[in-house]
């Protein structure tokens, strides 16, 4: 592998084999198949350790046991240890599908699905249609499955709305939940095809005839009310927004409108029809921002604290970059490695918190479980990891140890080192390990009227505006300007 303006002695991470258990859903040609791929293919983090099928008859022509029939997934995942269930059955029908899933999720285990076009007589199963990696080689930690028995029983028989459910944490929340046995799951997004390929999955089929799909842009309040009023959840979880960094850094009037006043909406709506639990999704960008994400993320938090003591339980969960969600560093790094270009890296030296997305919503759901007033959580995700090292790793894992790395300087509002907590935040244990938490700070003077002053320039398209109103409802917002040229390597025809 070729690194560019990095001359530092690189000492190699100590990183160990930490497979999943899998339970693989039918024993057919489709599942003995994928069982063999996985077996044969260990960097996609999976062990089969047997199947399930309803046909007994079946016997799989490997080493691995048939331990029962679909309707002992449950008690196989629990009895044997399971960390994930595979479907592995061409064309099973929605219902099955769901009990099965839900079954799954029961027992603690993340669910994973062959796509529902794969059928055993029109291509070859094979391990890649998984899309699953070793993360522990790329986080340099093990990953961790983490929905309490309590968090599970917070969601059974609830009605649970998720925005934004069809980005990348809001469908992993869709799916979690999904599997605790809510009595309705209302998945809102503004964009349909997000929700269309939501209920593929869930459902196994998606005709998108059912009320729990719902088109809406929470920046329509008068919209809001009317689903609210009519579906009445009981928890809301809010991922919604907009969040890549430098798009907002250009858009900073986008960025208000949807993170900040998008936010006041849902917020607004949830506690006018008193649903019980209200939980914002936020970012380590939140913690002393140098960006516009990280600014509007910050005054979503303060939006909700500030409702702290009501008869809605409201908090914030904070937490850093996830490997997997669509445009993140994996996404980005596989599309530059298929097509045979160099792997491009910001800085040598930055470094990011990182965890799964299955990580990052299970312990969303586990703080949802402990709010009471108005708490911003932020998640513990390990000891940050250099990006250049996550390039390195993931560039060995698709067997392509030789690409180029190329590093394309900092860009307007990056941080080259992100922190979880901001330099005036005191972090106390919670009854959970893996998640801290920061009280509510005292209200800002005129912070209201400040903030309205900032949605008028926002509906006005006055980005310098904007840019001010942010600094003086922020104390700690200290925009980032690049001062250094871009470290942009030269190809290798150059030198």
């Amino acid at each position: 592998m070729t690194i560019v303006n990095d001359h530092r002695t690189r000492i190699p991470r100590q990183r160990g084999p930490a497979l999943l258990r899998t339970l693989v859903v039918g024993a057919g040609v489709a599942g003995r198949a994928l069982a063999r791929d996985l077996v044969a293919t260990p960097e996609f983090g999976l062990q089969p350790i047997g199947f399930v099928d309803d046909d007994q008859g079946k016997q799989p022509l490997t080493d691995l046991p048939l331990f029962g029939t679909l309707d002992d997934v449950t008690s196989v995942a629990l009895s044997e240890d399971v960390d994930a269930v595979v479907l592995a059955i061409p064309r099973l029908d929605a219902d099955t599908f769901r009990k099965v899933a839900q079954s799954a999720a029961a027992a603690g285990a993340s669910v994973r699905y062959l796509p529902s076009f794969v059928a055993a007589l029109e291509r070859s199963v094979v391990g890649s249609d998984m899309r699953w990696l070793e993360v522990g080689k790329l986080i340099g930690r093990d990953e961790m499955h983490v929905v309490s028995h309590a968090a599970a029983a917070m969601i059974k028989d609830r009605t649970v709305l998720v925005t934004g459910a069809g980005g990348s944490i809001g469908s992993e929340l869709c799916r979690q939940v999904f599997g605790f046995g809510p009595s309705r799951l209302i998945m809102l997004d503004h964009d349909e095809s997000n929700l269309h390929r939501l209920q593929l999955e869930l459902w196994g089929e998606a005709l998108l005839d059912s009320d729990d799909c719902v088109v809406a842009d929470i920046r329509d309040r008068r919209r809001l009310d009317q689903i609210f009023s009519d579906v009445q959840p009981d928890i809301v979880f809010h991922a919604a927004a907009h969040k890549h960094l430098p798009l907002l850094e250009r858009h900073p009037c986008e960025a208000v409108k949807s993170n900040v006043a998008g936010t006041e909406n849902v917020l607004w709506a949830a506690l006018r029809h008193q649903a019980e639990r209200f939980i914002l999704i936020s970012t380590d960008k939140a913690a002393d921002p140098t960006s516009v994400l990280g600014a509007t993320k910050r005054l979503a938090e303060l939006l909700v604290q500030q409702e702290a003591g009501g008869a809605t339980q409201v908090a914030a969960v904070r937490f850093g970059n996830v490997l997997g969600s669509r445009g993140s560093l994996l996404t980005v790094l596989a599309e530059q490695i298929s097509r045979g270009q160099p792997i491009t890296v910001t800085h040598p030296d930055m470094t990011r918190f990182f965890m799964t997305i299955e990580e990052a919503a299970g312990l969303v759901i586990e703080a949802a479980r402990m709010a009471e007033q108005g708490e911003v959580f932020v998640l513990d995700m390990g000891e940050p990891v250099r990006i250049v090292d996550v390039a390195q790793s993931f560039a060995e894992l698709m067997h392509r140890p030789d690409v180029e790395i190329r590093f394309t300087g900092m860009r307007e509002g990056e941080k080259l080192n992100e922190q979880l907590f901001s330099s005036a935040e005191s972090p106390r244990l919670t009854e959970h390990p893996r998640i801290f938490q920061v009280d509510a700070p005292d209200v800002m003077r005129q912070f209201h009227q400040r903030l309205s002053t900032l949605y008028h320039e926002a509906e006005r398209n006055n980005p310098d505006r904007v840019r001010e109103c942010l600094r003086q409802l922020l104390p700690d917002y200290q925009p980032h300007v690049p001062t250094t040229p871009a470290l942009v390597a030269p190809y290798p025809d150059d030198y």
